[in-house]
């Protein structure tokens, strides 16, 4: 018999039951945007002043700074000591990103009675705001001291010196040393070495500077990358008090918006204008270059990368000389034949099979940029291990964009950040050129020739919606210069779209963070199982196979399972861990308690796929491929996933020339595409690996052909 609850336990549950219930009426609110459920949801805030605790009953309040400015929280205690009412103010912060997080920021104060709370995700400068503040304000709520730094001496900054701040980023601590003198910030170091590569990694690298310049910590976040620049802000802020600075006194530094009315024009002139600095687009750039052209790439991200950077499992390819060298048997034409049966044959052949007859080559030319991928397994939809990737198991895009920036600085391409195309110069029937409008100033780009490599628009809400009703609200795991803008432009000037409403779900997601789960996990030998601990399908069936089987599961989720050995050999993985998203347990009865599973029912699921494995046979749903290596090396580890939102297959048509096709299906002169902006290459699913092929083979075709069409 259990024993019975405490009184204190019995409010906790009582909390957890109202706070659940204010959430519910809050995002009822922020949904329908309906004020009054919002201040119902501020009502259901308090609890009885029953609650037992160990404060000092009275009204506490303190603030500190969230993403906008200011965020107050006012904590009422109880006679007995316990938080019964949690307010929270942050009138600056996003509406619908920290601004929504209130209400459930405060039910988990209320919820957990400390400042210690979970927070929200996607919301992490509100969330350090209101636990920053909620800490003082509980300190005062327990007599405890609160030893205040030394201050900054009349019109003094700071004490002249050395400090280091630190904050919990993406991936871990991100720490920032500054050297200031009285009145000036000297210098600023940043470390955030667990963060994001070519996502977090570039705040980590940019945003030393925008302090530098502003002199304040009042800058804005790198889009993009707001987790990792609102830890590096934060530890910054921590730096500053350190060094006896009063916070109120910085400038707003913040980038003003200059209205495109008043931005000066400019007439730039090029050979070739590429649209888009993800991987087609890179990779076009470094090939155009190299034939002798010149280039500028636009970018209205300030960084580049695309959805290239969220790549995590590698690039397929046929007959190269990696699968040669390992004794691995494939073919060119097995290669066309899994990614036209992968997309449900609505892939046009024709881009299918020169995409796999190029394959090989572009392995080759990675080589000589100096990004080998030599590591070959299996991925969903493969007959045969094909996917290539780096050598230590890395993400591949991440990978991938490192080599190009590199290549890209090398050979001084001219790239434009923060530049947005706004339409294609069309002279009867030509493309001749770009609009763009840049943070300063708007563009008139003349060229020879333009390559749209904008990628596709899987973070275009209105556009999802638009072409696939049924997947409002899910989970995205695109870059968010992803909306569509090469598509758009190109309808503009007559080209034809193919397969639109194909959008790719991807099945191993983890939902909080959007963190795509890399196919190479279930290549390397990981399983999937269900709530009830059992497996439920081969778990390298194309993508949208697994994704609908897993929604078909109770709660709609899954767990990937894997094992020390597979953590070992697949460096993706360190990320998982290093983020907290996965769980990890001596043995696989501990890991099932920690996941609320039946402990006999995983080690039963366990066992019985080791002996497959050591079989090479899998009688429950036939699986044949990513079985070289079993699950039974301590630590197991577990990662909660569901489907997400991470490729769209259609887009603007192309011929195998890359040439854009119009609605008359003929060729838009001066026009090229390729990458996820195009449709054709993946039909109604896209193979995993196959991304990182379309991209390196048709951004170097598009390049070719520009290059052939300016020599004419």
């Amino acid at each position: 018999m259990k024993d019975a609850i405490t009184k204190k336990e019995f409010w906790r549950g009582v909390i957890a039951a109202v706070a659940a219930f204010a959430i519910l009426l809050g995002l009822e609110a922020i949904e329908r945007g309906l004020p009054e459920r919002t201040d119902a949801a501020a009502e259901a805030m308090s609890v009885s002043a029953d609650i037992e605790g160990a404060y000092q009953p009275g009204t506490y309040t303190a603030s500190a700074n969230g993403f906008g400015g200011p965020v107050e929280v006012t904590l009422t205690v109880g006679e007995n000591g316990g938080i019964t009412k949690a307010d929270i103010v942050g009138a600056s912060e996003t509406p619908d990103v920290g601004g929504a997080a209130i209400p459930d920021l405060s039910a988990q104060l209320l919820s957990a009675q400390s400042a210690e709370i979970d927070g929200v995700s996607g919301a992490s400068l509100t969330t350090g705001a209101v636990k920053e503040a909620a800490t003082a304000a509980l300190a005062e709520a327990s007599s405890l001291e609160v030893v205040s730094a030394p201050k900054a001496e009349g019109d003094n900054l700071f004490i002249p010196g050395t400090y280091t701040g630190s904050s919990k980023g993406f991936g871990g601590d991100v720490t920032v040393t500054v050297n200031v003198s009285e009145k000036a910030i000297d210098s600023v170091e940043i470390n955030g070495d667990h963060e994001t590569e070519n996502i977090g990694s570039f705040a980590v690298e940019m945003l030393g500077d925008r302090i530098m310049s502003a002199q304040s910590p009042n800058i804005d976040a790198l889009t993009g990358a707001t987790v990792t620049s609102g830890a590096i802000i934060r530890a910054l802020q921590q730096a500053f008090t350190e060094a006896g600075a009063d916070l109120s006194k910085f400038p707003d530094a913040h980038e003003p918006e200059i209205d495109t009315a008043d931005k000066p024009e400019e007439t730039l002139e090029t050979d070739i204008v590429i649209i888009g600095a993800g991987g087609a687009g890179m990779t076009a750039a470094i090939r155009a270059t190299q034939a002798g052209k010149d280039v500028i790439l636009l970018e209205k991200m300030p960084y580049v990368g695309g959805n290239t950077t969220k790549a995590t499992g590698g690039m397929n390819a046929a007959e190269t000389h990696y699968q040669k060298e390992q004794g691995i048997q494939d073919t060119i034409q097995q290669f066309i034949d899994d990614t036209i049966k992968g997309g449900h044959n609505l892939n046009d052949p024709d881009l299918v099979k020169v995409m796999a007859e190029n394959s090989a080559a572009g392995i080759d030319w990675l080589d000589s940029i100096d990004a080998p991928l030599p590591k070959v397994s299996f991925s969903g939809g493969a007959t045969n291990a094909r996917i290539h990737s780096p050598e230590d198991g890395s993400g591949v895009g991440a990978y991938l964009v490192t080599a190009f920036r590199k290549k890209l600085d090398e050979l001084k391409v001219n790239v434009m950040y923060d530049t947005k195309a706004t339409e294609l110069i069309d002279d009867h029937g030509t493309i001749v050129g770009v609009k763009a409008e840049g943070k300063t100033a708007l563009y008139t780009i003349n060229a020879k020739a333009v390559i749209l490599t904008t990628g596709g628009f899987g973070s275009n809400e209105e556009m999802i919606v638009k072409y696939k009703p049924e997947l409002k609200g899910t989970v995205k795991t695109g870059s968010p210069g992803a909306t569509g803008d090469g598509i758009v432009m190109a309808e503009a000037v007559g080209a034809a779209l193919v397969d639109i409403d194909q959008i790719q779900l991807h099945p191993t997601v983890e939902q909080n963070t959007s963190m795509l789960i890399t196919e190479g996990v279930r290549g390397d030998g990981a399983i999937l199982v269900n709530q009830s601990g059992k497996r439920f399908i081969d778990e390298l069936l194309t993508r949208d196979v697994v994704s609908a089987a897993e929604l078909a599961e109770e709660g709609s989720y899954a767990y990937l399972i894997f094992d020390q050995h597979l953590r070992d050999g697949l460096k993706a993985t360190e990320k998982y861990v290093s983020i907290g998203i996965t769980t990890q347990a001596d043995t696989v009865e501990e890991l099932a308690e920690k996941l609320g599973i039946d402990p006999a029912t995983l080690a039963e699921t366990v066992t019985n796929w080791n002996k497959y494995v050591a079989d090479k046979k899998d009688p429950d749903f036939g699986r044949t491929t990513g079985m070289e290596a079993d699950l039974s090396e301590a630590p197991y580890y577990a990662i909660k996933i569901a489907p997400g939102i991470h490729h769209t297959m259609g887009g603007v048509k192309i011929d195998t020339e890359a040439e854009v096709i119009s609605t008359e299906n003929k060729p838009i002169p001066g026009l090229f595409a390729a990458g996820e902006v195009t449709g054709g290459v993946h039909g109604g699913n896209r193979i995993g690996g196959t991304a990182v092929t379309d991209i390196v083979v048709f951004g170097t075709i598009a390049s070719e052909s520009a290059v052939e069409y300016c020599d004419k």
